[in-house]
C-alpha cells in the first residue's frame, strides 16, 4: 500500500486552507491510503507489519548525514516526534522505526545511506528516508518500497511516521512554503542552536546535486529569524551559527541583504557577551559587495571573527568550467579585506582537487594559491561526479592521477603551523562541549580557533579566559585561569549526562565533517579523518600534561576511570598499556621462574647422564661373563 502524496488526498487547501498542523494526527478515513498498482518490473514485497501500539509510544532511531543545515532538520524532526510522545535513541537495535536524514552532496554519502538502508530491511524495521538524495532523487533504486519525506516537509514528520509504523508507504516530496522556525526541537548540543536562514541557493555550479534537492533560494524574513534568535537565547544557548546552502545570497529573494540580518540579530544578543554568533558559509560573488559591512559585523564583540570561504581551485579555468561566478583574484580580495579589517580574522576554504579537465598547470595554481595563504582549515575533496549534473558528463582526469593531487595538497597544507606563536598568550574562550578524547572540553577563541582545556563539567555553557600552554597542529591547549570564568544560569549534572547530551555536534557525510553548498567536503579522502577543522582533536596521548589544582586533577582521574571502559575497546594504545602493566604484575608476582626452570633442566640433564653411566656399566659386567 502506497500513499503518493498525503497533500494529493487532502487537496491543495489542507485543512482550513493552509495545509496541516504540523505533527497533526490524521484519522484514517481522512488519508485513506490508496493501493499501489504493481509494477510488472518490481517484485512485490512484503512490508514490515509491527506489532499493534498505540502511536506516539515507539521509539525511533535518527540518523543523520550532511551539513548543519541537514543536522538542523533532524532536530527539527526529532523535537516533533518527541513532543508527540515518541522516544528517539542513537541504538538502532533496540528502536521501532529508523529515520535517516540523507546527503546527496558527494557519492560516499550516498553508499553510506544505501548501507544504512540494506541493514534496516536487514532487520525488518520500518524505515523512513529523509534529506537531499530523496528530494534529489526520488526515483532511486534503492528508495522503491521505502518512506519518504522531503526537505521542505519536515514538519510533516509525524504522519509519516505514523502511516510508516502502520505499514503504508509514504511518499511526501511537494515543494511549499518554509517550515516554520518555531517547531518544537531536539538539540543534539543543547549549548548550540543551528539557525537555517534560507534554503536553496542562487549559483548553478556544475558539479552540484544539492541544488537539486534544496532548489532556489528560498529565505526567512529577517523578522522571524530575530524572533527565533531572541527565545533560543533565552532557552540558554550558547552559540547560533547561522547555516544554509549560500549564507551570503540571504535575502535577495526578498529585497534584503546578509548585513541587514546580521546587524538586526546582533542588537538582541546578550551585552555580556554569554552568547555568540557563528556566521556559515558564504561564495564569494554574494558578499564581495558587502565587504566592508560584513567585516564591522565580524568585529563585533558577540561575533566569531571566523568565515567559511570556498575557493573549490586557484585556477580561473577550473572555475570557469564549474560555473562558479568568481575569479581567483575576486576570492583573494574577500581573504585580504576581512584579515585587514578584522583583527584575529580566520578563513577556512574548501579545494576540489581533480575536476574534469583540470591540468598539471591548473593544480600547481591551486597548489600556490594554498601555499601563499596558509588559511588554518582547508577543506580537501576529491572530485565525485554526481548524477545528473553537468560534471558528470565531461571528461574525467584519471582516478590515479586525482588521488596523487589529492595526497600532495594534503600533504603541503599539514606541514603549515598555523597557530605558532600563540603560546603564553591569553584568549577568552567560549566552552560548549566535551572533547571525544572524553577528558578535554572544548572551547573556541573568538577566532574560533578550537582549545582544549582540563576542567570541571560545570564549567559547560560558560565563558572564561585561558591561557595557552601548547600549540598542535588541529587546535591548541590551554589553563584556565582562576576567578575569569563567566557563567549565566549554568546547569551542572554528572558526566554520565553530559557525555550523552554534549556530544560533539557533527553530522556526517560518510566520513567527511563539512561541506559547502556545491559539494565540497571536509576531507581529503572519505575514507581518511578529516585533513583540518576544529572538530579534530590532538591524540589525547600526545596531549601536554597540565595542572590546574587538585580538584581539576581528581576529575581528570575520575574521567579517565569512567571513560576506559567505554573507550578500551576502540582504543587499541589502551589495550596495549593495560597488557603491558599486567606483564609487569606477573612478572614481579614470579621473580624466580627462570630460575626454577633452569634448575629443573639440569636436574633432567644428570638424571639422564646417571641412566647412561649406570646403562653402560650394566652392558659392560654383562659382557664381561
Amino acid at each position: 500500500m502506497e500513499m503518493e502524496d498525503i497533500e494529493d488526498v487532502l487537496g491543495p487547501a489542507g485543512f482550513s486552507g493552509g495545509g496541516a498542523p504540523p505533527g497533526l494526527r490524521l484519522p484514517l478515513a481522512a488519508v485513506a491510503v490508496k493501493p499501489k498498482r504493481p509494477r510488472s518490473s518490481r517484485v512485490a514485497q512484503t512490508r514490515p507489519q509491527p506489532e499493534a501500539r498505540i502511536p506516539g509510544t515507539q521509539t525511533i532511531y535518527v540518523k543523520t548525514f550532511g551539513c548543519s543545515h541537514n543536522q538542523s532538520d533532524s532536530e527539527y524532526m526529532s523535537g516533533q516526534l518527541s513532543a508527540f510522545g515518541y522516544a528517539i535513541t542513537e541504538e538502532p537495535e533496540g528502536a521501532d522505526l529508523w529515520l535517516i536524514n540523507t546527503c546527496t552532496v558527494k557519492n560516499p554519502s550516498q553508499s553510506a545511506m544505501t548501507t544504512l538502508i540494506s541493514k534496516c530491511k536487514s532487520a525488518n524495521k520500518p524505515l523512513v528516508v529523509a534529506g537531499c538524495v530523496p528530494q534529489g532523487s526520488r526515483d532511486l533504486k534503492e528508495l522503491e518500497g521505502i518512506s519518504i519525506i522531503g526537505v521542505q516537509q519536515i514538519d510533516r514528520v509525524v504522519e509519516v511516521v505514523e502511516e510508516t509504523l502502520k505499514g503504508h508507504e509514504v511518499r511526501l516530496l511537494s515543494r511549499k512554503t518554509l517550515p516554520s522556525l518555531d517547531l518544537p526541537k531536539v538539540r543534539k548540543n543543547k549549548f548550540i542552536e543551528i539557525l537555517p536562514i534560507n534554503v536553496g541557493c542562487l549559483g548553478a555550479c556544475t558539479y552540484c546535486k544539492t541544488k537539486h534537492a534544496r532548489g532556489h533560494l528560498g529565505s526567512y524574513t529577517i523578522e522571524s529569524l530575530v524572533d527565533r534568535v531572541k527565545i533560543v537565547v533565552s532557552e540558554g544557548v550558547r552559540e547560533i551559527w547561522l547555516s544554509s546552502e549560500d549564507t551570503g545570497a540571504y535575502g535577495r529573494d526578498i529585497g534584503t541583504n546578509l548585513p541587514n540580518l546580521l546587524n538586526a540579530i546582533v542588537a538582541e544578543l546578550p551585552a555580556d557577551r554569554s552568547t555568540m554568533l557563528r556566521i556559515g558559509m558564504t561564495n564569494p560573488p554574494f558578499i564581495l559587495e558587502h565587504l566592508k559591512e560584513i567585516a564591522s559585523v565580524l568585529c563585533h564583540p558577540c561575533v566569531y571573527s571566523f568565515l567559511h570561504v570556498p575557493v573549490q581551485s586557484g585556477s580561473d579555468a577550473v572555475l570557469t568550467a564549474m560555473n562558479r561566478e568568481y575569479t581567483v583574484s575576486e576570492f583573494r580580495r574577500v581573504v585580504d579585506t576581512l584579515c585587514e579589517l578584522v583583527p584575529g580574522m580566520q578563513i577556512a576554504t574548501d579545494i576540489i582537487c581533480g575536476f574534469p579537465g583540470e591540468s598539471d598547470e591548473d593544480f600547481s595554481q591551486t597548489v600556490n594559491l594554498v601555499k601563499e595563504y596558509q588559511l588554518p582549515q582547508v577543506h580537501i575533496s576529491q572530485f565525485y561526479p554526481r548524477p545528473g549534473t553537468p560534471a558528470a558528463r565531461m571528461k574525467k582526469v584519471p582516478s590515479v592521477e586525482v588521488k596523487k593531487r589529492s595526497r600532495e595538497l594534503t600533504s603541503v597544507f599539514e606541514s603549515f603551523s598555523p597557530y605558532r606563536g600563540m603560546e603564553g598568550k591569553v584568549e577568552r574562550i567560549w566552552i560548549t562541549e566535551i572533547a571525544t578524547d572524553g577528558v578535554h572540553l572544548v572551547g573556541h577563541t573568538k577566532g574560533y580557533i578550537q582549545v582544549l582545556v582540563i576542567a570541571p563539567d560545570s564549567m559547560l555553557g560558560t565563558s572564561a579566559d585561558v591561557k595557552i600552554t601548547s600549540v598542535g597542529r588541529w587546535s591548541v591547549f590551554g589553563e584556565v585561569i582562576e576567578g575569569s570564568v563567566v557563567a549565566k544560569e549554568t546547569h551542572k549534572q554528572n558526566h554520565a549526562e553530559l557525555q550523552e547530551e554534549y556530544r560533539p555536534s557533527q553530522v556526517e557525510e560518510a566520513t567527511c565533517c563539512a561541506t559547502d553548498s556545491c559539494g565540497a567536503c571536509a576531507c581529503s579522502d572519505a575514507a581518511k579523518q578529516c585533513s583540518s577543522g576544529p572538530q579534530r582533536c590532538e591524540d589525547p596521548a600526545n596531549a601536554p600534561q597540565t595542572s590546574s589544582g587538585d580538584a581539576v586533577q581528581s576529575k581528570l582521574v575520575r574521567r579517565n576511570v569512567e571513560g576506559t571502559a567505554k573507550s578500551s575497546e576502540s582504543d587499541p594504545a589502551e589495550v596495549v598499556v593495560a597488557k603491558v602493566q599486567h606483564l609487569n604484575v606477573a612478572t614481579r608476582r614470579f621473580p624466580n621462574v627462570d630460575t626454577i626452570l633452569w634448575g629443573g633442566l639440569a636436574v633432567s640433564f644428570a638424571t639422564t647422564v646417571a641412566l647412561i653411566v649406570v646403562l653402560a656399566y650394566k652392558m659392560s659386567s654383562t659382557l664381561s661373563y
